[in-house]
């Protein structure tokens, strides 16, 4: 059986691939089009977002605190921008990419403490 924080990890990591795309996409595809008909498109992928989202939180809900699915989501969302940024809108790495995951690694380890440590 596997563990439902892995699936929790599965399903975040979907929901920000859509959650991405909703929120960002718009800027290199649409940017000719009127702001609602972005608004509309994204609304639309946002949904397929929650779909994944939703259970994700309540499956890790099982095993993890609010505040440790949070931290979670925050190190996946990171993990998906800064691809999406790179490869799909073009964007310069930057080190402060690199600083902002060492901030998370931080975030992470504070989050997850009491369960690394019990």
């Amino acid at each position: 059986m596997v563990h439902p924080a892995a699936i929790t990890i599965g399903l975040l990591i979907i929901s920000n691939i859509f959650m991405t795309f909703a929120w960002y996409a718009h800027l290199k595809d649409l940017a000719h089009k009127p702001w609602i008909i972005a608004a509309l498109i994204s609304w639309g992928i946002a949904l397929l977002e929650y779909l994944f989202q939703v259970p994700a939180n309540r499956i890790g809900y099982t095993v993890m605190s609010v505040g440790q699915l949070k931290i979670l989501q925050e190190v996946i969302t990171l993990s998906v921008f800064v691809p999406f940024a790179l490869f799909y809108l073009k964007e310069p790495l930057k080190m402060d990419y690199l600083w902002s995951a060492l901030c998370l690694l931080g975030a992470v380890f504070f989050a997850f403490r009491s369960k690394l440590f019990a």
